[in-house]
């Protein structure tokens, strides 16, 4: 079980680190755009160090196809709370309905058929 849940954590913290690269300066537009660009690419690789091993591990357990779901999962999850916390901005229903749908791709994508 632990197995399965490793490459989760690590693309969890990847996503933190991915959604902090690409978003965070949004509360920060008056710094220089090169500046923007450096941070960001430092920010970034913290990400990689997180997100290659996690697929590197999680492929052991999960094919390509269910790892990216699940990536994609933990992406729109992390970016909701961002969003939310950092920036400010209003969660609205229809978001949550996208997610849904995205939720019965993951089920499709995982169902032994």
């Amino acid at each position: 079980m632990i197995k399965h849940l490793v490459p989760i954590i690590m693309l969890t913290i990847s996503n933190v680190f991915m959604t902090f690269a690409w978003y965070g300066h949004l509360r920060h537009k008056s710094a220089a755009l090169g500046v923007v660009i450096l941070v960001s690419w430092g920010i970034a690789f913290f990400e990689y160090c997180f997100q290659v091993p996690a697929n590197r591990f999680g492929h052991e357990v999960y094919n390509a196809a269910q790892l990216k779901t699940i990536q994609e999962i933990i992406t729109l999850i992390v970016f909701s709370v961002f969003s939310v916390l950092y920036l400010k901005e209003e969660f609205r229903w229809n978001y949550l309905v996208g997610f849904i749908f995205i939720i019965f791709a993951a089920f499709f994508i995982f169902k032994k058929w």
